[in-house]
């Protein structure tokens, strides 16, 4: 038990740049507290006391914000930062190292009782608002934008970004846990931008120079500008 608890706090310490202290974190991180609750009602869940683990769990909710149903299997070194708004379904599977920010849900899709909640796999990070819905699987190492809405599997070393979530493969290996969820591609932009490009070129050949008519123009520095558009 103790070494869990170290471990825990060690997990605080090691992401969380602002955490200065041992007894800081022991005091005043609510994702902690989360995490200790649901390890006490998990065990009762899994005693078959589910009132009581039930109760355990929503006395957690109110005074962290952080809901995780005592039926969700949680692995070592979780890390939830800030926690408000974070809720975790019954049959959510999280591996180890996994890091989950303020307003993530891991949600349930179907009204059966089977499996429906989604699995992260090791070190898997989730930005701040992100929605992961259904039996489907996040592959370890794998990083998932801010406010993204994931509703399909994606494979180990992935970044997720977009509603609905577009999976992109990382082409190499990353650290084992990557907090740079700041650096996320922009999928539609860059594809809208290429086929700007690709049409500019087009014109240029059919018309052995520039188009006279207005044209959209390339972003600059992924900026675009208001003359290109009805606004």
């Amino acid at each position: 038990m103790f070494k869990t608890i170290h471990d825990d706090v060690q997990s605080v310490l090691d992401r969380d740049p602002a955490a200065r202290n041992v007894l800081e974190v022991l005091l005043c991180y609510p994702g902690l507290h989360a995490i200790w609750a649901h390890r006490l009602s998990h065990k009762f869940w899994r005693g078959g006391f589910k009132l009581i683990a039930r109760w355990i769990s929503q006395i957690t909710r109110s005074i962290t914000g952080i809901e995780i149903h005592p039926g969700a299997t949680i692995g070592r070194n979780f890390f939830i930062d800030h926690g408000m708004g974070v809720v975790i379904g019954e049959t959510a599977e999280v591996g180890s190292n996994v890091t989950l920010y303020h307003g993530v849900t891991l949600g349930g899709t179907s009204l059966h009782k089977v499996k429906r909640h989604p699995t992260l796999e090791d070190n898997v990070v989730v930005g701040a608002g992100a929605k992961v819905l259904g039996a489907i699987t996040i592959g370890a190492n794998s990083r998932i934008g801010a406010n993204a809405v994931v509703v399909k599997s994606a494979p180990p070393n992935s970044v997720i970004v977009g509603v609905p979530g577009q999976v992109l493969l990382r082409s190499h290996e990353h650290a084992p846990i990557d907090l740079d969820h700041n650096l996320l591609p922009d999928t539609i932009g860059d594809t809208v931008a290429a086929l700007v490009q690709h049409v500019e070129e087009l014109e240029k050949r059919l018309n052995g120079h520039a188009p006279h008519s207005p044209a959209l123009h390339m972003p600059e520095h992924g900026i675009w500008h208001g003359e290109d558009f009805a606004i």
